[in-house]
């Protein structure tokens, strides 16, 4: 197997929807084709992942130095040994030759969209679902009997209210969600509190509600939101503060009795390590958001799984930020705690394809080759546009 051509393409976000710190109406995602001389179907097998939602293509960083070392490699030298087949460690290695320690960001995302690509690409050769593939990578047996989902909503919108807000997460009710997620801090603590009762009001409890303040607050808000949120019993309080700041998520974890939850902007194993040594993790509780999409591909995140256990926190407090189909994959293939989901939001990548089946609080993933993007309304159509130009 020889990788023969990789292209990336930034594709728009759909919608003007905001959390307390970003507006994503001009985000875009860096979606990836990683082409191979394998022939299949009467074409090249090729490999299709994307960076994860949320942030921005990482265009520039592709195209400019982690493409062209992959091209101008010795071909070997990605092969895992014992299959020929492509490695995903050895991709993910060669995409970061030259690249110094340290400085995760947009090449964590960067490098985890071919890494991920590869996945796909093995998937499609073993001509099974990811997570089938995924799970036998990692000697593990796929979840069969559906992933826990919740979804994520309550955005802000231009013409928010609380009966905006209701309508929404009733609707997510009706389609078989038991659990839901909505933002915070983007509104006066007394309005964000009147939001949560609201939801709490239509899923009938606050262990079915979580709420996530995007990093959004400094200690004063932090410990104010823990204090009028205590006696609600949420599901989990997510990211009060700066991700990186280990000492206030000590603080926070002493005076908030529910769990909190963090993880989304960790990019690395060692960020990882570092929250459990000084983040006052508590691992009867607490809940591990990390994205692959976000953070080197599954080899990187594999390595985060493997020091949560270490610090005796199990595998099932893992929830994955990005609600779309990889990371549904991915729970189901490591045994994760749950999935989240994006219903109608950060089209077309958010939601999941018409052949995942929803039911009563858990999603079942479809069973076509690898990821199955191709399956996604609207994200097919990019797919397509992309395959045209590697011809």
């Amino acid at each position: 197997m020889r990788i023969t051509d990789i292209r990336e393409v930034a594709v728009p976000l759909r919608g003007d929807i905001t959390n307390s710190v970003v507006n994503f109406a001009e985000h875009t995602v860096s979606l990836v084709a990683v082409q191979t001389d394998v022939r299949r179907d009467g074409g090249p097998l090729t490999g299709i992942a994307f960076n994860s939602i949320g942030r921005h293509a990482q265009g520039g960083i592709l195209r400019e130095r982690m493409i062209p070392r992959l091209l101008a490699a010795d071909p070997d030298a990605l092969l895992d040994p014992s299959t020929g087949l492509l490695s995903p460690a050895r991709v993910l290695g060669c995409t970061m030759r030259d690249e110094k320690p340290g400085g995760h960001g947009d090449r964590a995302a960067a490098a985890s969209a071919v890494e991920l690509a590869v996945w796909d690409l093995l998937a499609k050769h073993n001509d099974e679902p990811a997570h089938a593939t995924i799970a036998r990578a990692f000697g593990r047996r796929p979840m069969t009997g559906g992933v826990p989902v919740y979804a994520a909503g309550g955005y802000y919108h231009p013409d928010d209210s609380l009966d905006r807000l209701r309508d929404e997460l009733t609707g997510y009710a009706d389609r078989g969600y038991r659990t839901v997620k909505i933002k915070i801090g983007g509104m006066p603590l007394p309005e964000d509190v009147a939001r949560v009762e609201a939801a709490i009001e239509v899923i009938g409890g606050g262990d079915g509600v979580a709420v996530d303040a995007n990093g959004r607050f400094d200690r004063d808000q932090a410990l104010a939101y823990a204090a009028a949120l205590a006696g609600l019993g949420l599901r989990w309080y997510e990211e009060p503060a700066d991700p990186l700041d280990y000492a206030l998520h000590k603080e926070l974890t002493e005076a908030y009795p529910g769990a909190i939850a963090t993880g989304e902007n960790l990019f690395s194993f060692q960020d990882v390590r570092n929250l459990l040594a000084y983040g006052g993790v508590r691992p009867d509780r607490d809940i591990f958001q990390m994205d692959a999409g976000l953070s080197y591909g599954l080899t990187e995140y594999a390595r985060m799984l493997d020091v949560m256990e270490s610090r005796d926190v199990d595998r099932s407090q893992a929830f994955p930020h990005g609600g779309h189909l990889i990371n549904l994959h991915i729970v189901a293939g490591l045994g994760l705690g749950g999935c989240e989901s994006y219903p109608g939001v950060f089209e077309p990548f958010g939601g999941y394809s018409p052949d995942c089946r929803l039911s009563d609080g858990l999603v079942h993933p479809g069973q076509a080759p690898g990821f199955g993007l191709e399956a996604k309304p609207g994200l097919g159509d990019e797919i397509a546009n992309l395959l045209k130009e590697l011809g």
